[in-house]
């Protein structure tokens, strides 16, 4: 299952519902949301920074994965979202493997 890691920043509204709520009731939303969709939670961590959020999550496929990540963004409650996919090593093993056929520009 692809695998894809989201780094978010709260907005004060949203960072009020953290502190409301609690962190761990922020976790339980993502692992419900991402269970509806037929995926799953790995981790869920919370950081200082630029980033509020660090959670990695297992997807059934983009189009599920994206269903979430718009529908969160639409809440409101977040500020900016990155969604990065993941590669296991031996998928990179994989695409080291395959043959490509490219000319850099110039050439």
């Amino acid at each position: 299952m692809p695998k894809f890691m989201i780094q978010a920043a709260y907005t004060p509204e949203g960072l009020k519902g953290v502190l409301k709520k609690g962190g761990s009731s922020r976790r339980e939303a993502v692992q419900t949301m991402a269970a509806a969709q037929g995926g799953s939670l790995e981790s869920f961590h919370f950081a200082f920074g630029e980033d509020d959020v660090y959670a990695i999550i297992d997807m059934p496929d983009n189009v599920s994965t994206a269903a979430v990540m718009m529908t969160v963004g639409a809440s409101g409650a977040l500020a900016s979202a990155k969604t990065v996919v993941l590669l296991t090593p031996e998928e990179v093993d994989q695409a080291g493997e395959k043959s490509v056929d490219y000319s850099p520009p110039g050439s």
